[in-house]
């Protein structure tokens, strides 16, 4: 009959939650997310730069404006979406005019308020760079295996408790 103070279980926790390692400190889950995000963010705008020649907030922006119904956003909604400051939005819509992919119009009914409107170049850019983003993020995300539901609704109850209530 084995006792618990027996010399074999001494200093060896009942519960595995104790053990060092077993449950992520949050310095160590904030490491990691910042890590993955840093890590796919640099891949990612690799890739698109050498197959592309776009960076990835290009990427994003075109994306943004392919999804509306008219392929055209005010400027600064489409940095909100993305996370950008709005200089750093202009900066990038700036870059996609000066390629020919996205035109600058003021929008309607308020001349302050600048929109992005797609061209037919950027509609044909951001068709073709998705298909490498795409399989790319697949591809890297398949290391989540099973966990990716679970990951997938950790970090939206995150990023929801975090946003901004301006």
């Amino acid at each position: 009959m084995s006792r618990p103070d027996d010399a074999l279980a001494r200093g060896i926790p009942r519960d595995p939650r104790e053990l060092p390692g077993a449950v992520p400190r949050p310095t160590e889950t904030w490491l990691r997310i910042c890590q993955v995000h840093e890590r796919l963010t640099r891949r990612l705008d690799s890739a698109l730069h050498r197959q592309h020649g776009i960076s990835l907030a290009g990427f994003e922006t075109l994306r943004r404006l392919a999804e509306t119904s008219d392929e055209r956003a005010p400027v600064n909604e489409v940095a909100d979406a993305l996370g950008l400051s709005r200089a750093a939005g202009t900066s990038t819509v700036d870059r996609l005019v000066a390629h020919g992919l996205v035109l600058r119009e003021r929008a309607e009914g308020d001349e302050h308020l600048l929109s992005a409107r797609l061209t037919a170049a950027g509609q044909e850019k951001v068709r073709a760079a998705t298909a490498t983003h795409d399989e790319l993020v697949a591809h890297l995300l398949t290391l989540l295996q099973d966990d990716a539901a679970v990951v997938t609704d950790a970090l939206a109850r995150v990023s929801a408790a975090a946003r901004s209530r301006r």
